[in-house]
């Protein structure tokens, strides 16, 4: 005989929605789309169904009079006038495990090789960061395996750093030997707004086999919507926060925050914000922090953050570098001048800081760091007499010494693609220079 547990059936009965709510599209204007008869909240993910029955996501920005604005995380081609559009009652969420690393994801989290995901659980894209007072401080080096970020910039398990530079001076590889060579469990890489052409590269090039078996890689190409590109770039953040809540230390590296922002700039003027700062909306500066906050420590691990930020014409004081500067704990400068003399890293280490440095490194570490950038400052500034040959040795004991040993000095600072320095063979070179 068959046992039927009719309480459970009963409450399945009285849960389940019988009535499907739909609304109609009204209009299509740029990237958004007018929709009428559908009640929904910011947020919400909507599907479209169009005339060839091929459903588009998109998501709640906005209101208007009595339509809502929606904007598509796909192409809108088929959309039509009348089209059916049904509210999901959802948000966004990422599919998270440990079976994601060594893969390549879309702006979504939706493998992009064509094979099956497994996953453990799902995370919301829009979180909120951990409380202040649950927040480890942070006491313990992150060692990146690049000599001058490690002597001159020593960065903390948990740190925020920017990466500020130009097109072409090298951002991007040196994110690539970060995540090969530094002490991390997991990275997290988010390729926001990239040329589709560089991802096959950078992660062969740059990241490398051994690199991609402990990253997971985020990729939201230039080409695609802006509302899929910003969610490239929380994807990636709700992933190193699975990996952090495990208990591990996250590397969380994004290229670029600059075409992050600019991607919430489109989307802002679509819906109607006013032009500010060089054309960026304000909520491109209110979203910026909420991004950011999100890494950093929390009580059971750490996200230790890298983001880059594209700054045009080179100029360091442009709005979003502005802004980005005041989020994070400390900024490396990347020189199109070092660049051009074949000085790679290219990292310019007297525009460069670390604001925690003070609190983690060794006492010798820091004064050797201090005076080695005296060393640099003098030698910069007296360069032109010496190459013109106006400079008369003797005549400055602070200039002799920075002559003697400013080749060292940045022969220290030079490092190949493929050349791993662990952070004691850093310690022992740097605190050999100049004796």
């Amino acid at each position: 005989m068959l046992n039927i547990d009719f309480n459970t059936l009963t409450s399945k009965v009285t849960s389940t929605n019988t009535i499907k709510l739909t609304g109609k599209v009204k209009k299509v204007v740029g990237l958004t789309i007018e929709v009428e008869g559908l009640q929904a909240f910011v947020g919400e993910l909507c599907k479209i169904t169009t005339g060839g029955s091929r459903e588009v996501l998109a998501e709640v920005v906005g209101f208007k009079d009595n339509c809502i604005l929606l904007m598509p995380l796909g192409e809108l081609t088929g959309v039509a006038p009348g089209s059916e559009v049904e509210a999901t009652n959802k948000i966004l969420n990422v599919k998270v495990g440990y079976e994601v690393l060594g893969r390549v994801l879309d702006g979504l989290g939706r493998p992009i090789d064509e094979k099956k995901l497994d996953y453990e659980t799902e995370y919301p894209l829009d979180n909120n960061p951990p409380n202040p007072l649950t927040r480890n401080r942070i006491d313990s080096i992150m060692t990146t395996g690049v000599r001058a970020i490690d002597a001159f910039l020593t960065c903390g398990v948990g740190q925020r750093i920017g990466i500020f530079a130009g097109s072409g001076v090298g951002k991007s590889t040196l994110l690539g030997m970060i995540s090969k060579y530094s002490d991390a469990d997991v990275n997290v890489i988010g390729l926001v707004g990239e040329r589709g052409r560089e991802v096959k590269d950078f992660i062969e090039k740059d990241l490398g086999e051994e690199g991609l078996k402990k990253s997971v890689v985020v990729v939201a190409t230039s080409d695609q919507p802006p509302l899929l590109r910003l969610k490239g770039a929380f994807t990636a953040t709700a992933i190193a926060e699975y990996f952090r809540d495990q208990g591990l230390k996250v590397m969380l590296m994004m290229d670029s925050v600059t075409r992050f922002a600019m991607a919430q700039r489109e989307v802002g003027l679509t819906i109607g914000e006013p032009p500010a700062t060089k054309g960026y909306t304000p909520s491109v500066f209110a979203m910026l922090p909420r991004l950011m906050e999100r890494s950093g420590t929390s009580s059971v691990g750490s996200i230790t953050a890298f983001y880059t930020v594209l700054v045009d014409g080179d100029d360091m004081n442009e709005p979003i570098a502005d802004a980005v500067r005041s989020i994070l704990d400390g900024h490396i400068v990347l020189s199109r001048k070092l660049a051009a003399k074949n000085h790679y890293p290219a990292i310019d280490v007297l525009s460069s800081i670390s604001r925690l440095m003070s609190e983690i490194a060794d006492e010798d570490i820091k004064l050797k760091a201090g005076d080695l950038r005296d060393v640099i400052s003098t030698y910069n500034e007296a360069e032109d007499l010496i190459n013109i040959g106006a400079y008369q040795k003797g005549s400055n004991p602070k200039i002799d010494r920075a002559i003697n040993i400013i080749d060292d000095v940045e022969n220290f600072l030079k490092q190949t693609m493929t050349e791993h320095s662990d952070f004691n063979e850093t310690y022992s070179k740097f605190i050999e220079i100049g004796k």
